[in-house]
């Protein structure tokens, strides 16, 4: 076995491409962010200083074993798997340390993920510990819920500030309605120049009520193999309890299935709320996937 970096996600994808395509809604973040990083790229944006980027390959002879990547701009900047052999983690964790390198977190596929993690936790002297336990779920049979008040539309460069407020608040809301502490599920809070891109998209969306005020965001990313994911979706508390989360998911879900592609979503297993909404919308399980920290 042997593992192959990339710093170029061009060059990853010509080499994984094929491989993440079998599987493309299990690969959703680590090709989606490929791609957008592709065209970052392209586009001459250049990548914040300091932050690692490198996509990885875990090769058996000829045969692609296992992927990875590590692009995150928040905490420790964790690492992402996709599931492989424990050997393939055996050596992409022996191959990171050699070179000097220690990731001291990881999201993505269980047991890949604690196995990594509980490794650079043993050659650092320290401990791994789950941060958050999510479940990525595909939309099968889409529901419509329960009518809500208002109106599904694509958020504007003027509420570029009120999107990144709600973004900020979205995973410390998450961490208290989960019993967590502050801060324990770290998550990338986009620049606003990043934002005000994802908005140009068309790709944020916000549910207005009777007043035409907003009261929910929800964003979908663009389509890689076919496959684009909900996320993330913050209803503030003043407004909830009006179904405007589950009228928004579904809006959003709706247009992204009449226009071809495949939506799915990560949910937080220890919220009991939203992955209640998500399932009587229609979305079904795929895998249960884990961020751990190593601390």
């Amino acid at each position: 076995m042997e593992v192959r970096f990339f710093d170029d996600p061009t060059a990853f994808l010509g080499v994984a491409g094929r491989v993440l395509e079998r599987q493309p809604v299990l690969s959703t973040v680590l090709a989606g962010v490929a791609a957008r990083i592709r065209e970052q790229r392209d586009a001459g944006i250049a990548w914040p200083d300091g932050v690692p980027c490198w996509f990885a390959v875990v090769l058996d002879g000829d045969e692609i074993v296992g992927t990875a990547m590590r692009t995150a701009p928040f905490g420790e900047y964790p690492a992402y798997l996709m599931p492989m052999p424990d050997e393939a983690v055996h050596l992409l964790a022996t191959t990171l340390l050699e070179r000097d390198e220690p990731v001291l977190g990881a999201n993505g596929a269980l047991p890949a993920v604690r196995i990594f993690c509980e490794d650079m936790a043993a050659a650092t002297g320290k401990t791994a510990r789950v941060g958050q336990h999510t479940r990525l779920f595909e939309l099968a049979d889409l529901v419509e819920p329960r009518a809500a008040a208002g109106r599904l539309r694509p958020a504007t460069p003027a509420e570029t500030g009120l999107v990144a407020s709600w973004y900020a608040a979205f995973m410390a809301d998450a961490d208290e309605q989960a019993g967590r502490e502050p801060g324990e599920s770290p998550h990338e809070s986009p620049s606003d120049e990043e934002l005000e891109r994802r908005i140009a998209s068309g790709r944020v969306f916000v549910w207005v009520d009777a007043n035409d005020a907003p009261v929910n965001v929800t964003a979908a990313t663009s389509p890689t193999f076919g496959v684009s994911r909900i996320g993330p979706v913050y209803t503030p508390k003043e407004q909830r309890g009006h179904g405007y989360a589950s009228a928004c998911v579904y809006a959003v879900s709706r247009l992204l299935r009449e226009s071809g592609e495949r939506p799915c979503l990560f949910t937080d297993q220890a919220n009991p709320t939203s992955n209640r909404i998500y399932e009587a919308i229609g979305y079904r399980p795929l895998v249960d996937m884990a961020n751990l920290r190593v601390e």
